[in-house]
């Protein structure tokens, strides 16, 4: 699709400063790409000769075979889905390398200091994706995705900043085709403070509007329902928490937040019908891991089991996928055999957080709450900050 804008040689004088600091072997980097390209059909044949004796970058720093060995792993016994996986994280590949050369062509020549350099390439990746965002697929994300986290375990951060900002501008170009409350999400997701996110609920819970930002900057908020708003930030994040492995858990960790602020702001507190999910059953991994917090006196101690668990550890470490390697039985409240005979999925923060509510409005709803409660309403706020700082820092 961007084939032909990337052929060309990237120009000698394009920027170094900025992107070659971040990407500098960028055009020797996408050569080999291409020549990994044509080598797809002798893969099919010998795939195992080519992955122990090739390595190619596709990028500037990001090696296709790990890249596409990952995915492999996971997915050995069918070979059909891993070459479409291959064909995908290619193609996807192609297209961002393309975005990066276009974002070069227009830096290039340009003489500013660093302070200036974050809003050029901020600017550029604007003017680059908002005249692509309708050709782009899921094929494009999914490459961006996978190269953030490889940045990530490389802890590259220059790399990962500015996937992050070509990642952070799509996302926005397509928020603005969707419907009002799904466009809230998208502002709320990038609002860092709390006292912000309030505010702006304010304003779309009255209508909305042309405001005054940052610099004297107008900006437009849409007016949207917040029960519109939590339910859809629930379904997003429900989504994200049924899978086995996370993609994103800054990303879920905004999204638990603008649902229980937007449910804060409705106001009808933690009995109100509208928040009620409608668990039956309680999930087996949130009641074992909340009877632990509740064993234990409030402090430093339970707070260091929350952020291990909202961070993706312990409890809450994701599942292999593997089942062979796996051999723990799965257990269910109380250490009891689970109903189902399936391994229950690890802590999530957005059940956990909802684990949480549903227990206290069993409370609640008696007629003696005691230090239970007190003791609930701990790990509810304390978990809310935990999420804060994964979130935005």
């Amino acid at each position: 699709m961007f084939g032909a804008s990337i052929l060309s040689p990237i120009p000698t004088q394009c920027y170094p400063n900025f992107f070659h600091s971040y990407f500098p072997n960028l055009n020797s980097s996408y050569q080999r790409y291409l020549k990994l390209n044509k080598l797809k059909e002798k893969e099919k044949k010998n795939r195992l000769i080519v992955l122990s004796d090739t390595s190619y970058e596709v990028g500037g720093g990001f090696p296709v075979d790990e890249l596409l060995n990952r995915n492999e792993r996971e997915s050995s016994d069918n070979n059909s889905d891993t070459s479409a996986q291959r064909e995908a994280l290619l193609k996807g590949g192609d297209q961002v390398i393309s975005v990066m050369q276009e974002m070069i062509t227009l830096l290039e020549d340009m003489d500013m200091d660093e302070e200036s350099e974050k809003i050029a390439v901020e600017l550029a990746a604007q003017g680059v994706i908002g005249k692509r965002v309708d050709q782009m697929e899921n094929d494009f994300m999914m490459a961006l995705d996978y190269m953030i986290q490889l940045a990530e375990q490389d802890h590259d951060d220059k790399r990962k900043s500015l996937l992050e900002v070509i990642k952070e501008t799509v996302l926005s170009h397509l928020t603005k085709k969707c419907p009002p409350h799904v466009q809230v999400i998208g502002l709320l997701c990038r609002t860092p403070k709390k006292e912000s996110r309030y505010e702006l609920l304010r304003r779309v819970a009255a209508g909305g509007g042309l405001f005054k930002g940052e610099n004297d900057l107008k900006i437009h908020i849409p007016g949207a329902n917040l029960n519109d708003i939590a339910n859809q930030a629930d379904d997003l994040l429900e989504t994200m928490e049924t899978r086995p492995i996370v993609p994103d858990r800054k990303l879920l960790a905004r999204l638990v937040l603008i649902r229980e602020e937007a449910r804060d702001m409705m106001g009808g507190g933690i009995l109100d019908e509208r928040n009620d999910r409608g668990l039956y059953t309680l999930p087996q991994a949130e009641v074992n891991f909340l009877t632990k917090l509740v064993a234990l006196k409030p402090g430093k101690i339970v707070l260091g089991m929350i952020k291990n668990v909202m961070q993706g550890k312990d409890e809450g470490a994701d599942n292999s996928g593997n089942d062979g390697e796996d051999e723990r039985v799965s257990i269910g409240i109380g250490g009891r055999a689970s109903v189902t005979g399936r391994k229950p999925l690890p802590v999530r923060p957005g059940m956990f957080l909802e684990t949480v509510s549903k227990v206290l409005s069993g409370i609640y709803a008696g007629t003696d709450s005691g230090i239970t409660a007190q003791h609930l309403e701990w790990v509810h706020q304390k978990t809310l900050q935990v999420l804060q700082e994964i979130a935005f820092n």
